[in-house]
Protein backbone atom coordinates (compact mmCIF):
# COMPACT_ATOMS: atom_id res chain seq x y z
CA UNK A 1 0.00 0.00 0.00
CA UNK A 2 1.50 3.34 -1.07
CA UNK A 3 1.73 6.37 1.20
CA UNK A 4 -0.68 8.22 -1.07
CA UNK A 5 -3.31 5.49 -0.91
CA UNK A 6 -2.90 5.23 2.86
CA UNK A 7 -3.36 9.00 3.07
CA UNK A 8 -6.54 8.72 1.02
CA UNK A 9 -8.01 6.19 3.44
CA UNK A 10 -6.85 8.10 6.52
CA UNK A 11 -8.21 11.42 5.26
CA UNK A 12 -11.69 9.98 4.75
CA UNK A 13 -11.48 8.24 8.14
CA UNK A 14 -10.34 11.48 9.79
CA UNK A 15 -13.17 13.41 8.18
CA UNK A 16 -15.69 10.88 9.51
CA UNK A 17 -14.10 10.86 12.97
CA UNK A 18 -14.11 14.64 13.26
CA UNK A 19 -17.71 14.81 12.07
CA UNK A 20 -18.70 12.46 14.90
CA UNK A 21 -16.77 14.63 17.34
CA UNK A 22 -18.91 17.60 16.36
CA UNK A 23 -16.37 19.51 14.26
CA UNK A 24 -18.21 21.56 11.64
CA UNK A 25 -17.85 20.81 7.95
CA UNK A 26 -15.54 23.66 6.92
CA UNK A 27 -12.64 23.08 9.34
CA UNK A 28 -12.85 19.29 9.13
CA UNK A 29 -12.80 19.40 5.33
CA UNK A 30 -9.68 21.60 5.44
CA UNK A 31 -7.92 19.30 7.92
CA UNK A 32 -8.75 16.14 5.94
CA UNK A 33 -7.82 17.81 2.65
CA UNK A 34 -4.42 18.93 3.97
CA UNK A 35 -3.68 15.38 5.15
CA UNK A 36 -4.38 13.97 1.72
CA UNK A 37 -2.31 16.71 0.06
CA UNK A 38 0.71 15.96 2.25
CA UNK A 39 0.56 12.20 1.70
CA UNK A 40 0.07 12.58 -2.04
CA UNK A 41 2.78 15.18 -2.58
CA UNK A 42 0.46 18.03 -3.54
CA UNK A 43 1.22 21.67 -2.81
CA UNK A 44 -1.01 22.70 0.08
CA UNK A 45 -1.64 26.35 -0.81
CA UNK A 46 -1.82 25.68 -4.54
CA UNK A 47 -4.36 22.85 -4.08
CA UNK A 48 -6.43 24.80 -1.56
CA UNK A 49 -6.69 27.79 -3.88
CA UNK A 50 -7.44 25.70 -6.97
CA UNK A 51 -9.10 22.31 -6.50
CA UNK A 52 -10.57 22.99 -3.06
CA UNK A 53 -11.99 26.38 -3.97
CA UNK A 54 -13.21 25.12 -7.33
CA UNK A 55 -15.20 22.38 -5.61
CA UNK A 56 -16.56 24.82 -3.04
CA UNK A 57 -17.56 27.57 -5.45
CA UNK A 58 -18.91 25.13 -8.05
CA UNK A 59 -21.46 23.74 -5.59
CA UNK A 60 -22.20 27.22 -4.26
CA UNK A 61 -22.82 28.58 -7.75
CA UNK A 62 -25.05 25.66 -8.67
CA UNK A 63 -27.21 25.53 -5.54
CA UNK A 64 -27.13 28.89 -3.72
CA UNK A 65 -30.40 30.13 -5.18
CA UNK A 66 -31.96 26.66 -4.85
CA UNK A 67 -31.19 26.55 -1.13
CA UNK A 68 -32.25 30.15 -0.53
CA UNK A 69 -35.60 29.88 -2.36
CA UNK A 70 -36.33 26.49 -0.78
CA UNK A 71 -35.66 27.80 2.72
CA UNK A 72 -37.89 30.81 2.05
CA UNK A 73 -40.73 28.52 1.00
CA UNK A 74 -40.23 26.37 4.11
CA UNK A 75 -40.25 29.43 6.37
CA UNK A 76 -43.51 30.78 4.95
CA UNK A 77 -45.21 27.37 5.07
CA UNK A 78 -44.07 26.97 8.67
CA UNK A 79 -45.02 30.44 9.91
CA UNK A 80 -48.40 30.41 8.15
CA UNK A 81 -49.33 27.14 9.84
CA UNK A 82 -49.78 25.46 6.45
CA UNK A 83 -47.07 22.86 7.07
CA UNK A 84 -48.60 22.04 10.45
CA UNK A 85 -52.06 21.73 8.92
CA UNK A 86 -50.68 19.31 6.31
CA UNK A 87 -49.08 17.27 9.09
CA UNK A 88 -52.37 17.04 10.97
CA UNK A 89 -54.16 15.94 7.81
CA UNK A 90 -51.71 13.07 7.40
CA UNK A 91 -52.34 12.14 11.03
CA UNK A 92 -56.06 12.08 10.22
CA UNK A 93 -55.39 9.78 7.29
CA UNK A 94 -52.80 7.45 8.82
CA UNK A 95 -53.03 8.03 12.59
CA UNK A 96 -50.36 9.05 15.09
CA UNK A 97 -49.04 5.50 15.30
CA UNK A 98 -48.09 5.67 11.62
CA UNK A 99 -46.10 8.90 11.80
CA UNK A 100 -43.01 7.14 10.45
CA UNK A 101 -44.96 5.72 7.50
CA UNK A 102 -46.56 9.10 6.78
CA UNK A 103 -43.22 10.92 6.67
CA UNK A 104 -41.63 8.17 4.58
CA UNK A 105 -44.49 8.21 2.04
CA UNK A 106 -44.54 12.02 1.75
CA UNK A 107 -40.77 12.08 1.15
CA UNK A 108 -41.00 9.34 -1.47
CA UNK A 109 -43.87 11.00 -3.34
CA UNK A 110 -42.10 14.34 -3.49
CA UNK A 111 -38.83 12.78 -4.65
CA UNK A 112 -40.40 10.55 -7.30
CA UNK A 113 -42.32 13.62 -8.42
CA UNK A 114 -39.03 15.23 -9.39
CA UNK A 115 -38.01 17.21 -6.31
CA UNK A 116 -34.42 16.59 -5.24
CA UNK A 117 -33.38 15.78 -1.68
CA UNK A 118 -31.65 19.18 -1.46
CA UNK A 119 -35.11 20.74 -1.80
CA UNK A 120 -37.29 18.19 -0.04
CA UNK A 121 -35.67 18.59 3.37
CA UNK A 122 -36.70 22.26 3.42
CA UNK A 123 -40.26 21.49 2.35
CA UNK A 124 -40.80 18.53 4.62
CA UNK A 125 -38.97 19.45 7.84
CA UNK A 126 -41.87 21.44 9.37
CA UNK A 127 -44.30 18.64 8.52
CA UNK A 128 -41.90 16.07 9.95
CA UNK A 129 -41.61 18.00 13.21
CA UNK A 130 -45.39 17.91 13.66
CA UNK A 131 -45.70 14.21 12.83
CA UNK A 132 -42.88 13.17 15.16
CA UNK A 133 -44.04 15.58 17.88
CA UNK A 134 -47.57 14.13 17.91
CA UNK A 135 -46.20 10.58 18.04
CA UNK A 136 -43.48 11.65 20.53
CA UNK A 137 -40.72 10.05 18.45
CA UNK A 138 -37.16 11.34 18.79
CA UNK A 139 -36.04 13.73 16.07
CA UNK A 140 -32.86 11.65 15.81
CA UNK A 141 -34.69 9.29 13.45
CA UNK A 142 -35.90 12.03 11.11
CA UNK A 143 -33.07 12.01 8.59
CA UNK A 144 -33.21 8.22 8.46
CA UNK A 145 -36.87 8.45 7.41
CA UNK A 146 -36.42 11.28 4.92
CA UNK A 147 -33.26 9.67 3.56
CA UNK A 148 -35.10 6.40 2.96
CA UNK A 149 -37.78 8.25 1.00
CA UNK A 150 -35.47 10.47 -1.02
CA UNK A 151 -32.05 8.83 -1.40
CA UNK A 152 -32.83 5.23 -2.25
CA UNK A 153 -35.66 3.42 -4.08
CA UNK A 154 -37.35 6.49 -5.59
CA UNK A 155 -34.13 7.61 -7.28
CA UNK A 156 -32.68 4.28 -8.32
CA UNK A 157 -35.28 1.51 -8.43
CA UNK A 158 -38.59 2.90 -9.66
CA UNK A 159 -38.73 3.09 -13.47
CA UNK A 160 -39.25 6.56 -14.89
CA UNK A 161 -37.47 8.44 -12.13
CA UNK A 162 -35.91 11.67 -13.38
CA UNK A 163 -33.19 11.56 -10.71
CA UNK A 164 -29.63 11.93 -12.00
CA UNK A 165 -28.81 8.42 -10.73
CA UNK A 166 -31.38 7.06 -13.20
CA UNK A 167 -30.44 9.51 -15.93
CA UNK A 168 -26.65 9.01 -16.12
CA UNK A 169 -26.82 5.34 -17.28
CA UNK A 170 -29.08 6.33 -20.20
CA UNK A 171 -26.39 8.67 -21.50
CA UNK A 172 -23.72 5.98 -21.60
CA UNK A 173 -25.66 2.76 -22.23
CA UNK A 174 -28.38 4.01 -24.57
CA UNK A 175 -31.10 2.76 -22.23
CA UNK A 176 -34.28 4.52 -21.11
CA UNK A 177 -35.41 5.84 -17.74
CA UNK A 178 -37.81 2.89 -17.56
CA UNK A 179 -35.06 0.26 -17.96
CA UNK A 180 -35.81 -3.15 -16.38
CA UNK A 181 -39.15 -2.02 -14.90
CA UNK A 182 -40.14 -5.32 -13.25
CA UNK A 183 -36.77 -5.73 -11.59
CA UNK A 184 -36.83 -2.09 -10.51
CA UNK A 185 -40.27 -2.36 -8.91
CA UNK A 186 -39.33 -5.57 -7.10
CA UNK A 187 -36.15 -3.96 -5.79
CA UNK A 188 -38.12 -0.90 -4.65
CA UNK A 189 -40.60 -3.05 -2.73
CA UNK A 190 -37.79 -5.08 -1.19
CA UNK A 191 -35.96 -1.94 -0.12
CA UNK A 192 -39.07 -0.17 1.18
CA UNK A 193 -40.12 -3.12 3.34
CA UNK A 194 -36.67 -3.49 4.94
CA UNK A 195 -36.44 0.25 5.58
CA UNK A 196 -39.90 0.50 7.11
CA UNK A 197 -39.37 -2.52 9.37
CA UNK A 198 -36.10 -1.04 10.60
CA UNK A 199 -37.55 2.44 11.15
CA UNK A 200 -40.46 1.07 13.15
CA UNK A 201 -38.03 -0.93 15.28
CA UNK A 202 -35.76 2.09 15.74
CA UNK A 203 -38.66 4.33 16.78
CA UNK A 204 -39.65 1.81 19.46
CA UNK A 205 -36.04 1.47 20.59
CA UNK A 206 -35.71 5.22 21.02
CA UNK A 207 -38.89 5.34 23.08
CA UNK A 208 -37.73 2.51 25.32
CA UNK A 209 -34.46 4.38 25.81
CA UNK A 210 -36.45 7.32 27.15
CA UNK A 211 -35.84 9.62 24.20
CA UNK A 212 -38.64 12.03 23.29
CA UNK A 213 -39.28 14.53 20.52
CA UNK A 214 -37.52 17.87 20.81
CA UNK A 215 -37.34 20.80 18.42
CA UNK A 216 -33.94 21.92 17.11
CA UNK A 217 -32.00 24.29 19.36
CA UNK A 218 -33.14 27.93 18.99
CA UNK A 219 -36.03 26.84 16.75
CA UNK A 220 -39.19 28.94 17.18
CA UNK A 221 -41.82 26.28 17.88
CA UNK A 222 -44.60 28.69 18.89
CA UNK A 223 -46.55 27.92 15.71
CA UNK A 224 -46.89 24.32 16.88
CA UNK A 225 -48.65 25.36 20.09
CA UNK A 226 -51.75 26.84 18.45
CA UNK A 227 -55.12 25.10 18.51
CA UNK A 228 -55.87 23.09 15.44
CA UNK A 229 -59.03 25.14 14.82
CA UNK A 230 -56.82 28.18 14.38
CA UNK A 231 -54.78 26.64 11.57
CA UNK A 232 -55.51 27.35 7.89
CA UNK A 233 -57.72 24.97 5.93
CA UNK A 234 -56.30 21.80 4.42
CA UNK A 235 -57.07 23.07 0.89
CA UNK A 236 -55.16 26.35 1.28
CA UNK A 237 -52.32 24.52 3.05
CA UNK A 238 -51.84 21.84 0.39
CA UNK A 239 -52.23 24.28 -2.52
CA UNK A 240 -48.65 25.70 -2.52
CA UNK A 241 -47.14 22.21 -2.25
CA UNK A 242 -49.34 20.80 -5.02
CA UNK A 243 -48.50 23.74 -7.27
CA UNK A 244 -44.82 23.24 -6.47
CA UNK A 245 -44.81 19.55 -7.41
CA UNK A 246 -46.93 19.97 -10.55
CA UNK A 247 -44.86 22.93 -11.73
CA UNK A 248 -41.56 21.09 -11.27
CA UNK A 249 -42.87 17.98 -13.06
CA UNK A 250 -44.23 20.10 -15.93
CA UNK A 251 -41.20 22.35 -16.38
CA UNK A 252 -38.82 19.38 -16.10
CA UNK A 253 -40.07 18.31 -19.52
CA UNK A 254 -38.70 21.52 -21.02
CA UNK A 255 -35.12 22.44 -21.88
CA UNK A 256 -34.82 24.91 -18.99
CA UNK A 257 -31.96 24.57 -16.52
CA UNK A 258 -33.08 22.17 -13.73
CA UNK A 259 -31.90 24.43 -10.93
CA UNK A 260 -33.60 27.43 -12.50
CA UNK A 261 -36.80 25.40 -12.62
CA UNK A 262 -36.57 24.67 -8.91
CA UNK A 263 -35.95 28.33 -8.03
CA UNK A 264 -38.85 29.54 -10.19
CA UNK A 265 -41.21 26.94 -8.75
CA UNK A 266 -40.14 27.63 -5.17
CA UNK A 267 -40.70 31.37 -5.61
CA UNK A 268 -44.13 30.77 -7.19
CA UNK A 269 -45.11 28.42 -4.35
CA UNK A 270 -43.80 30.94 -1.78
CA UNK A 271 -45.80 33.73 -3.40
CA UNK A 272 -48.94 31.57 -3.43
CA UNK A 273 -48.43 30.74 0.25
CA UNK A 274 -48.03 34.43 1.00
CA UNK A 275 -51.22 35.34 -0.88
CA UNK A 276 -53.36 32.55 0.57
CA UNK A 277 -52.22 33.20 4.13
CA UNK A 278 -51.63 36.94 4.02
CA UNK A 279 -53.86 37.65 6.99
CA UNK A 280 -51.99 35.11 9.11
CA UNK A 281 -48.53 36.26 8.07
CA UNK A 282 -48.78 40.06 7.97
CA UNK A 283 -48.92 40.37 11.74
CA UNK A 284 -45.76 38.29 12.20
CA UNK A 285 -43.43 40.53 10.23
CA UNK A 286 -43.09 39.35 6.66
CA UNK A 287 -39.78 41.15 6.14
CA UNK A 288 -38.27 39.24 9.06
CA UNK A 289 -39.58 35.93 7.69
CA UNK A 290 -38.05 36.59 4.29
CA UNK A 291 -34.73 37.54 5.88
CA UNK A 292 -34.72 34.49 8.15
CA UNK A 293 -35.76 32.12 5.37
CA UNK A 294 -33.07 33.27 2.96
CA UNK A 295 -30.46 33.29 5.72
CA UNK A 296 -31.37 29.72 6.70
CA UNK A 297 -30.87 28.61 3.13
CA UNK A 298 -27.49 30.30 2.80
CA UNK A 299 -26.23 28.93 6.12
CA UNK A 300 -27.33 25.41 5.15
CA UNK A 301 -25.22 25.39 1.98
CA UNK A 302 -21.89 25.96 3.75
CA UNK A 303 -21.51 22.35 4.92
CA UNK A 304 -22.11 20.59 1.57
CA UNK A 305 -19.88 23.15 -0.19
CA UNK A 306 -17.01 22.25 2.14
CA UNK A 307 -17.47 18.51 1.66
CA UNK A 308 -17.71 18.89 -2.11
CA UNK A 309 -14.46 20.88 -1.95
CA UNK A 310 -12.79 17.99 -0.12
CA UNK A 311 -14.08 15.63 -2.82
CA UNK A 312 -12.46 17.73 -5.54
CA UNK A 313 -9.13 17.50 -3.74
CA UNK A 314 -9.51 13.72 -3.56
CA UNK A 315 -10.10 13.52 -7.31
CA UNK A 316 -6.79 15.19 -8.24
CA UNK A 317 -4.61 12.89 -6.12
CA UNK A 318 -2.46 10.20 -7.78
CA UNK A 319 -3.82 7.71 -5.22
CA UNK A 320 -7.38 8.29 -6.34
CA UNK A 321 -6.49 7.90 -10.00
CA UNK A 322 -4.67 4.64 -9.21
CA UNK A 323 -7.65 3.38 -7.18
CA UNK A 324 -10.06 4.07 -10.04
CA UNK A 325 -7.79 2.31 -12.54
CA UNK A 326 -7.41 -0.72 -10.28
CA UNK A 327 -11.13 -1.00 -9.58
CA UNK A 328 -12.14 -0.63 -13.21
CA UNK A 329 -9.63 -3.26 -14.35
CA UNK A 330 -11.06 -6.08 -12.21
CA UNK A 331 -11.44 -9.35 -14.11
CA UNK A 332 -14.90 -10.58 -13.07
CA UNK A 333 -18.44 -10.90 -14.31
CA UNK A 334 -19.35 -7.54 -15.96
CA UNK A 335 -22.33 -7.04 -13.63
CA UNK A 336 -20.13 -7.55 -10.57
CA UNK A 337 -17.36 -5.31 -11.91
CA UNK A 338 -19.85 -2.54 -12.62
CA UNK A 339 -21.54 -2.75 -9.23
CA UNK A 340 -18.33 -2.96 -7.17
CA UNK A 341 -16.53 -0.21 -9.08
CA UNK A 342 -19.40 2.22 -8.77
CA UNK A 343 -19.90 1.48 -5.07
CA UNK A 344 -16.22 2.05 -4.27
CA UNK A 345 -15.89 5.27 -6.26
CA UNK A 346 -19.18 6.59 -4.82
CA UNK A 347 -17.91 5.76 -1.32
CA UNK A 348 -14.66 7.70 -1.75
CA UNK A 349 -16.28 10.74 -3.38
CA UNK A 350 -19.47 10.67 -1.30
CA UNK A 351 -21.40 11.02 -4.56
CA UNK A 352 -23.67 8.53 -6.34
CA UNK A 353 -23.60 10.48 -9.60
CA UNK A 354 -19.83 10.77 -9.31
CA UNK A 355 -19.45 7.01 -8.97
CA UNK A 356 -21.69 6.39 -11.96
CA UNK A 357 -20.12 9.00 -14.20
CA UNK A 358 -16.50 8.10 -13.50
CA UNK A 359 -17.05 4.35 -13.93
CA UNK A 360 -19.21 4.59 -17.04
CA UNK A 361 -16.98 7.19 -18.65
CA UNK A 362 -14.23 4.57 -18.69
CA UNK A 363 -16.06 1.25 -18.80
CA UNK A 364 -19.28 1.84 -20.78
CA UNK A 365 -17.80 0.59 -24.11
CA UNK A 366 -16.52 -2.54 -22.36
CA UNK A 367 -19.91 -3.23 -20.77
CA UNK A 368 -21.68 -2.76 -24.07
CA UNK A 369 -19.23 -5.05 -25.87
CA UNK A 370 -19.55 -7.75 -23.18
CA UNK A 371 -23.05 -8.63 -24.31
CA UNK A 372 -24.73 -8.19 -20.93
CA UNK A 373 -28.34 -7.04 -20.78
CA UNK A 374 -27.89 -3.26 -20.72
CA UNK A 375 -31.32 -2.61 -19.20
CA UNK A 376 -30.55 -4.88 -16.26
CA UNK A 377 -27.09 -3.34 -15.97
CA UNK A 378 -28.67 0.11 -15.91
CA UNK A 379 -30.93 -0.82 -13.01
CA UNK A 380 -28.21 -2.61 -11.03
CA UNK A 381 -25.69 0.21 -11.23
CA UNK A 382 -28.32 2.82 -10.41
CA UNK A 383 -29.19 0.89 -7.23
CA UNK A 384 -25.51 0.32 -6.41
CA UNK A 385 -24.66 4.01 -6.78
CA UNK A 386 -26.93 4.96 -3.86
CA UNK A 387 -25.47 2.57 -1.30
CA UNK A 388 -22.04 3.65 -0.11
CA UNK A 389 -22.52 7.25 -1.25
CA UNK A 390 -24.24 8.02 2.07
CA UNK A 391 -21.25 7.44 4.32
CA UNK A 392 -20.67 10.18 6.94
CA UNK A 393 -18.78 12.44 4.53
CA UNK A 394 -21.67 12.73 2.06
CA UNK A 395 -22.38 16.41 1.19
CA UNK A 396 -26.13 15.86 1.11
CA UNK A 397 -26.02 14.19 4.52
CA UNK A 398 -24.18 17.14 6.05
CA UNK A 399 -26.77 19.53 4.63
CA UNK A 400 -29.77 17.59 5.96
CA UNK A 401 -28.28 17.11 9.42
CA UNK A 402 -27.41 20.79 9.72
CA UNK A 403 -30.86 21.90 8.62
CA UNK A 404 -32.75 19.79 11.18
CA UNK A 405 -30.27 20.55 13.95
CA UNK A 406 -28.68 17.14 14.39
CA UNK A 407 -25.08 16.04 14.76
CA UNK A 408 -23.67 12.92 13.14
CA UNK A 409 -23.63 11.27 16.55
CA UNK A 410 -27.35 11.94 17.00
CA UNK A 411 -28.71 11.37 13.52
CA UNK A 412 -26.40 9.11 11.53
CA UNK A 413 -27.41 5.75 13.03
CA UNK A 414 -30.78 5.64 11.29
CA UNK A 415 -29.63 7.06 7.98
CA UNK A 416 -26.77 4.55 7.88
CA UNK A 417 -29.30 1.74 8.20
CA UNK A 418 -31.78 3.07 5.63
CA UNK A 419 -29.44 4.55 3.01
CA UNK A 420 -26.34 2.36 3.32
CA UNK A 421 -27.15 -1.04 4.84
CA UNK A 422 -30.49 -1.63 3.10
CA UNK A 423 -29.30 -0.47 -0.37
CA UNK A 424 -26.15 -2.61 0.01
CA UNK A 425 -28.28 -5.65 0.85
CA UNK A 426 -30.58 -4.91 -2.09
CA UNK A 427 -27.62 -4.49 -4.45
CA UNK A 428 -26.07 -7.77 -3.30
CA UNK A 429 -29.34 -9.74 -3.52
CA UNK A 430 -30.33 -8.54 -6.98
CA UNK A 431 -26.81 -8.71 -8.43
CA UNK A 432 -26.46 -12.29 -7.16
CA UNK A 433 -29.87 -13.14 -8.58
CA UNK A 434 -29.01 -11.73 -12.01
CA UNK A 435 -25.66 -13.56 -12.12
CA UNK A 436 -27.06 -16.89 -10.88
CA UNK A 437 -29.99 -16.75 -13.30
CA UNK A 438 -27.64 -15.89 -16.16
CA UNK A 439 -29.69 -12.86 -17.20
Amino acid sequence: MTVGFLGLILSVALLIFLAYKGVSAFPLSIIAAVLIMITNGLGIWETLTTSYLEGYTSFLASYLFVFASSALYAKLMDESGAAIAIGYKFIDWFGKKRAVLSLLVISAILNYGGISLFVIIFAIAPIGYLLLKEADISRNIMIGIVGAGTCTFTMTCLPGSTAIQNLVPTQYLGTKLTAAPVMGILAAIFMFVLQYLYLQWEAKRLKKAGEHFTFPKNYDSSAYEVERSELPSAASSFAPMVVLVVAIITLSRTSLNPNMIVVICMLVASLLCLILHWNRLKGKGIKGMVNDGLTNGISSIVAPCAIMAFGEVVKVTPAYEALVDRVLSMDMNPYIVAVISIMIIAAVTGSASGGLTIALNTMAPTFIASGVNLNILHRLIAIASCSLDSLPHSPGLFMMLVYVGLTHKEGYRSIFATTVVVPCITTAVFTAGVVLLGL
